[in-house]
C-alpha cells in the first residue's frame, strides 16, 4: 500500500515544529538547543583551549572534536549509558558535517570541544545535533564560513517526506523505509554531508537533495534569529 498521507498529519514537505534557543548551558563557552517535535539535542561548546597530550597538536590548524550521546532516558526503551558504536559513529559525522563551516586553521595547536546530548529522542537526532552544534559554535564566536543546517529526508515506500519522525523510520509496508541526513552551507551553497541508510535511485537522491536544500533555507532561518536575540537580549 502507497504512502499516501504521514501519520501526524505533515505535509509531505513539511518539517515538524521547530524550536532553536542559545544559551542554554550557563558555564560553556557557547551553548544551544534545537528540536524537531520530540526530539531535542542540547550542544555545549568549549575552548578553543590548548591540545593535551602535545604530540596531538597541529601547529597548522586546530582540531573540531564532538561528542554525541543519547541519554539512557531518551527513548520509551532505556539504553545503555556511555558510548557506543552509534555515539561514536554520529560524533564522528558530526564532526565532518561542521568541520566545512569552521575556520579552524585560525587556532593552531588547540582543540574545540563539542558535547551534544539528546535527551529526548523521535527520531533525525544527528540532524537535530548538527544543528544544535552550530548554534553552539556560533554563539561561542567562533569564526565560521556558515551556520551548518542539517535536516533528513526519508523515502517511505516510494514517497519522499521531509524530517522523518520515529513512526516513518520504522515503517513497513511497501519499499521500506529509506533515511537521508543532509547538511547544508545555505549562503555558500555547498553540502557539507550525505548520508544514505537504504535504497534510492539516481534521480530521486536528486530530488531529495533539493527537498533538503529547501527544507534547510526554512531552518536556517531560524537558527539566524535565535543567535540574533541572543544578541539584542545581551545588550
Amino acid at each position: 500500500m502507497a504512502y499516501t498521507k504521514r501519520s501526524d498529519g505533515r505535509k509531505f514537505e513539511q518539517a515538524r515544529e521547530i524550536k532553536a534557543k542559545v544559551g542554554v548551558v550557563p558555564n560553556a563557552d557557547g551553548s544551544a538547543m534545537f528540536s524537531f517535535g520530540d526530539t531535542v539535542a542540547i550542544a555545549a561548546v568549549y575552548g578553543p583551549h590548548q591540545l593535551h597530550p602535545q604530540h596531538l597538536q597541529n601547529p597548522e590548524k586546530g582540531i573540531l572534536r564532538c561528542n554525541y550521546n543519547m541519554m539512557s532516558f531518551s527513548v520509551s526503551d532505556r539504553i545503555r549509558p556511555g558510548p557506543s558504536k552509534r555515539s561514536t559513529e554520529i560524533s564522528k559525522i558530526t564532526e565532518w558535517a561542521l568541520n566545512k563551516s569552521v575556520m579552524i586553521d585560525e587556532f593552531p595547536n588547540t582543540v574545540i570541544d563539542v558535547h551534544i546530548m539528546i535527551p529526548q529522542a523521535d527520531a533525525s537526532t544527528r540532524c537535530a545535533g548538527i544543528n544544535a552544534a552550530s548554534m553552539a559554535l556560533a554563539h561561542a564566536g567562533i569564526p565560521m564560513r556558515d551556520i551548518a543546517t542539517s535536516v533528513s529526508i526519508g523515502k517511505i515506500d516510494k514517497t519522499l517526506v521531509v524530517d522523518v519522525d520515529k513512526a516513518e523510520e520504522d515503517y513497513e509496508g511497501g519499499e521500506g523505509p529509506t533515511d537521508i541526513a543532509l547538511t547544508f552551507l545555505n549562503s555558500i551553497d555547498e553540502i557539507s554531508h550525505i548520508q544514505l541508510d537504504g535504497k534510492i535511485s539516481t534521480k530521486e537522491l536528486k530530488e531529495a537533495v533539493k527537498l533538503g536544500r529547501e527544507a534547510t533555507k526554512k531552518i536556517y532561518e531560524i537558527q539566524k534569529k535565535a543567535l540574533k536575540q541572543a544578541v539584542e537580549g545581551s545588550r
